[in-house]
């Protein structure tokens, strides 16, 4: 599935992929439910103001995210997702435990559809995998948005 001329996954995404693809499809639900338990909460400045984060309308849950420049030129990402959307919420997990942190032109390079490499086709539902995609495009278009010039 992967990408022909994509660039390559940052290493900790990349080690994630390859985890998920190795392991037997059980356990690949396994591990995305623990992604889902992973994703940190909002910082109390976006749960006051949730007008400040980007709603991903494609998506069937109610998804919103944002991200912020660190002052060493990294990008902080936040995800809200409902404890109700185990599979969503492990993919924001699997997302922020691989690239927060990571350099806007790293996060910009990651193929559109890794997720597709990771063996989750045959657990989410085509619908779900498409709002994934839409995750990670509106991921993008905010850390291009807030990148500096």
């Amino acid at each position: 599935m992967t990408q022909p001329n994509a660039a390559p996954l940052p290493e900790k995404l990349q080690s994630i992929v390859s985890m998920f693809r190795s392991a037997p499809k059980a356990l690949r639900l396994q591990a995305l439910l623990d992604y889902s338990r992973k994703l940190p909460g909002l910082p109390e400045k976006y749960v006051e103001h949730p007008e400040f984060m980007q709603p991903v309308p494609e998506c069937t849950s109610p998804f919103f995210l944002v991200t912020e420049q660190t002052e060493s030129g990294g990008v902080n990402m936040f995800f809200k997702v409902p404890e109700e959307a185990p599979t969503v919420r492990g993919y924001a997990g699997i997302l922020h435990e691989a690239l927060s942190g990571e350099r806007p032109e790293t996060i910009l390079s990651v193929p559109d559809t890794f997720y597709l490499d990771m063996g989750l086709t045959e657990l989410i539902t085509p619908m779900r995998l498409r709002g994934m995609g839409a995750i990670l495009k509106r991921l993008k278009n905010d850390v291009q948005e807030h990148a500096p010039a």
